[in-house]
């Protein structure tokens, strides 16, 4: 018998309906000679609407009370769906994060899972139930608080229970048929992906691709754990993530593995803003200390480009681009060090978006980089910030050309289907 977990979204379990048809697609598993354990999202756009509430109550709600109220989303959809399997006549008990022994560290709002203990999962395993866990959250280890771990803590709570309950598979049920060469919400001509490595995956969650949360990847990549990304409402076969290619089967040809794209796929993402440090002295440290002020602030930047100091005044501007949930912390953590540092003034643009080219094959297939950068400039793209890695290629431009040019590159990479249109099933997008 093998061991399954499958995580489901919140537009999969959106209504009562939705619950019931994953309560078939789970119990389907069971009947198939799997033990199942089943982590679950709030319901729809809960998790949003809770936010809402708690910032009508108080503009900047206390960490621990948001995670306790935040966590109740989970608690109501683990609830409802071991109601629908117990009506279809299997047993099936919920656990919160913290009764399935998903352990964090103290940081509210956006918490990392130290240790998964799940004791009492196997128990309710052994004792031929089907477990559902309350995706997103867990307990803090020296506190016991309530914690919840930030966006997409669903999959990673998903891959980590995975691991630790040596499963053969963790199944990420979606809105959409599997990762696409592009959010199919952009390019209607996106093309689902039947495999894509744990490294290009990795890199196209950190560029803004959202069906999968970087975490979630860095996870699954550490402890070795295949992940398929598929519909809950279809029965079609999604997208493999691993370390090495899945074996597909076909009528004509028997077994063959299937082999990595040159280009994996185009991701993008608007949700990050860009702060320039103007007038920064050009000599040893001075980096160093503006990086210093925003790392104690607690914040993660992504791009970093710092100009050519200007031979008369010995002077030049450094730019980065961060969250832009994180802007007002980050400009203010830089005011408070301007004395020390000694820049000029600070710029905050929070208009632009970032697209990448991913795909290991570029590392050695020569004009890559050119086709890259003629395809934008054919679109009358202006390019602001450029950053590489082997297998990566990212821009920043303004925000409002970021869907053009996420279709004319995936264009130019002969990425667009030919046959039917990418299809997403549900979700606000919100």
């Amino acid at each position: 018998m093998g061991l399954v977990v499958q995580k489901y979204g919140g537009s999969s379990v959106a209504d009562a309906e939705g619950i019931k048809r994953v309560a078939k697609r789970i119990v389907e598993a069971k009947k198939n000679g799997n033990q199942v354990v089943v982590v679950v999202s709030a319901m729809g756009d809960t998790t949003d609407e809770l936010i809402d509430l708690a910032e009508q109550v108080s503009p900047i709600p206390a960490g621990r009370e948001l995670d306790m109220l935040l966590t109740a989303g989970e608690r109501i959809s683990m609830a409802l769906l071991a109601m629908a399997i117990k009506n279809l006549g299997h047993e099936a008990q919920s656990f919160t994060g913290s009764q399935a022994g998903v352990i964090t560290d103290s940081v509210h709002n956006k918490a990392r899972i130290i240790d998964v203990t799940p004791g009492r999962i196997r128990t309710a395993l052994d004792e031929g139930n089907i477990c559902i866990v309350a995706g997103f959250q867990g307990v803090s280890q020296d506190k016991k608080d309530i914690t919840t771990l930030g966006r997409g803590g669903s999959d990673t709570t998903a891959v980590a229970l995975a691991a630790a309950l040596d499963a053969e598979v963790c199944e990420i049920y979606t809105d959409v048929d599997g990762v696409f060469t592009a959010d199919p919400r952009v390019v209607k001509k996106a093309r689902k992906i039947d495999w894509i490595s744990f490294e290009d995956m990795l890199e196209l969650a950190s560029s803004g691709s959202k069906v999968l949360l970087h975490r979630c990847v860095e996870y699954a990549r550490r402890y070795n754990i295949p992940i398929h990304v598929r519909s809950s409402f279809s029965g079609l076969q999604g997208t493999w993530v691993s370390s090495e290619p899945v074996v597909r089967k076909t009528q004509q040809q028997g077994e063959t593995k299937v082999e990595q794209a040159i280009i994996s796929g185009v991701a993008h993402d608007t949700s990050e803003a860009k702060i320039t440090v103007v007038g920064v002295p050009d000599k040893p440290g001075e980096a160093a200390s503006i990086f210093r002020a925003i790392a104690d602030a607690e914040i993660n930047i992504d791009m970093v480009v710092q100009n050519v100091s200007a031979a008369s005044t010995g002077l030049t501007d450094i730019s980065f681009t961060l969250p832009k949930s994180e802007g007002r912390k980050a400009i203010d953590a830089l005011e408070k060090a301007k004395t020390a540092i000694g820049f000029d003034s600070l710029r905050y643009d929070d208009q632009i978006g970032k697209i990448s080219l991913v795909g290991a094959g570029m590392k050695t297939n020569p004009g890559v980089t050119a086709d890259f950068f003629t395809a934008l400039s054919d679109a009358g793209v202006n390019i602001e910030l450029i950053s590489t890695s082997e297998i990566r290629i990212s821009v920043v431009t303004r925000k409002d050309d970021v869907p053009e040019a996420v279709r004319a590159v995936h264009t130019a990479f002969g990425l667009d289907s030919e046959s039917d249109e990418a299809v997403v099933y549900g979700g606000t997008g919100r």
